[in-house]
């Protein structure tokens, strides 16, 4: 049976990632984060100083010298994020990081970049692949697309409990005024800009669990792939 794209955009904190991840293994697919290339591409500028309250010089000068890698590893076929050759998965969740990355993510430049990478990727299909948006510019041919939404108190509950087990001490009050603020700034961004596509499926994951995501999608999945065997058959 032919493998397709699967993308899953949506707000921060709606289990986008998790469920993302954890589809991919159940249906022998790659998983494929590309939050993670933005984080990194904002941890990067961070240790490096380099401005970001502008496109500039400095900035395009580090995309040239910025490698990213997301090389899969292990039997779970999970990318894991380097940076110029160094493993920074661990880095890319902290505050610092959280802060920043949909300020560095809103210019034309970086995000021009991200998509050339993220394209070459997936373009063999049998991805899964997160973000903000993955059916609506990175692959709007995508054969499977889930647009993910849940409240934003619940969406911080979920992102401190992230943060503690990384052992981050932080208040709900901040993480939820930091979810409010990327939310304003992903679905206002010219370059972009966080929205659903016309023909995704949205799933509120509010009142859902992690298996009931993941099962929901598999089910999804499947549905399509037998849709388009029979197409080609």
């Amino acid at each position: 049976m032919k493998k397709i794209i699967i993308a899953i955009d949506g707000f921060a904190g709606c289990g986008k990632s998790t469920t993302a991840q954890l589809v991919a293994e159940k249906l022998d697919y790659i998983y494929i984060t590309t939050g993670a290339m933005y984080r990194a591409t904002t941890l990067y500028f961070l240790r490096n100083n380099i401005p970001f309250d502008t496109e500039n010089e400095e900035m395009a000068e580090a995309l040239e010298q910025m490698r990213i890698e997301l090389r899969v590893e292990g039997e779970h076929k999970v990318a894991q994020t380097y940076l110029n050759g160094v493993h920074v998965e661990d880095e890319l969740r902290t505050p610092q990081v959280n802060d920043n990355v949909s300020q560095v993510s809103v210019y034309p430049m970086v995000r021009k970049e991200m998509v050339r990478q993220q394209r070459m990727i997936g373009k063999e299909g049998g991805i899964v692949m997160d973000g903000r948006d993955i059916g609506t510019v990175v692959f709007p041919q995508a054969e499977l697309k889930i647009f993910m939404k849940a409240d934003v108190e619940v969406r911080a509950q979920r992102r401190l409990q992230e943060l503690e087990e990384r052992g981050i001490e932080i208040s709900l009050q901040e993480v939820v005024e930091n979810l409010k603020e990327r939310d304003r700034i992903d679905t206002t961004r010219e370059q972009s800009p966080l929205k659903q596509a016309e023909d995704a499926i949205v799933i509120d994951t509010t009142y859902m669990t992690i298996p009931q995501q993941v099962e929901k999608v598999c089910t999804l999945a499947r549905e399509r792939m037998i849709e388009i065997n029979k197409v080609e058959n």
